[in-house]
């Protein structure tokens, strides 16, 4: 994964405490020790871009979005914590926010407790989460309070620090997690002993559909 440019994070902290719309790009470059204007206003976009800035130049407004609800609107600020593999377990799970996904209050079946991986495979393209299929460069919705899933349900895991999205199933018999593949190619079962390096961090809620090409 990668990790947010240092100048970007040194203007999130300080959009945090004050309103950078009422600075010029170069007193605000004096704040966090960057030289040429061009540079800030990039980072200030890219920031944008990712959903961590409200820029609203009619208003001379430059803010940073948190988590939840945001200001006089219906949207939904969901935290991106990175990739998750629909494939094989590759993918490191570091919990870096990326940026966050603005969703409208109507489209989301939970509101409180959830975060979004960007799913990376092909390997659960037959999975239905309300009608939709989990395909790569789509976003899953994650219920980080679901930790304790049922038989059959399609999980966010992690083994071995590895994050993957797969289908959940308990051989009591054997006393075994199986983590299932949905897919319309073939990609072997997981099988992890409950002592293993292995935890859930929650079950799939939602499918948020990458944009039609």
């Amino acid at each position: 994964m990668t990790h947010m440019h240092t100048t970007q994070e040194k203007l999130l902290k300080l959009a945090s405490d004050k309103n950078l719309g009422q600075l010029t790009l170069r007193g605000i470059g004096k704040l966090v020790g960057e030289s040429y204007p061009q540079k800030i206003k990039h980072h200030l976009l890219q920031l944008q871009k990712k959903g961590l800035l409200r820029i609203d130049k009619g208003r001379s407004l430059i803010e940073k979005i948190t988590e939840g609800a945001i200001k006089n609107t219906n949207l939904i600020s969901i935290p991106i914590l990175g990739t998750a593999n629909c494939g094989p377990a590759n993918t490191f799970a570091e919990e870096n926010l990326e940026g966050y996904l603005r969703v409208s209050a109507r489209l989301l079946k939970k509101k409180k407790g959830i975060f979004a991986v960007k799913v990376d495979g092909p390997s659960m393209n037959k999975a239905l989460i309300n009608g939709k299929s989990i395909e790569d460069g789509d976003y899953a919705v994650i219920d980080g309070e679901a930790k304790d899933p049922k038989d059959k349900e399609v999980v966010l895991s992690i083994i071995d620090g590895m994050a993957n999205i797969k289908r959940y199933r308990w051989d009591s018999k054997n006393k075994q997690i199986i983590l299932m593949s949905d897919s319309t190619k073939e990609f072997p079962p997981i099988y992890i002993h409950e002592d293993d390096n292995f935890m859930i961090n929650g079950k799939v809620v939602q499918v948020i559909k990458k944009p039609l090409a």
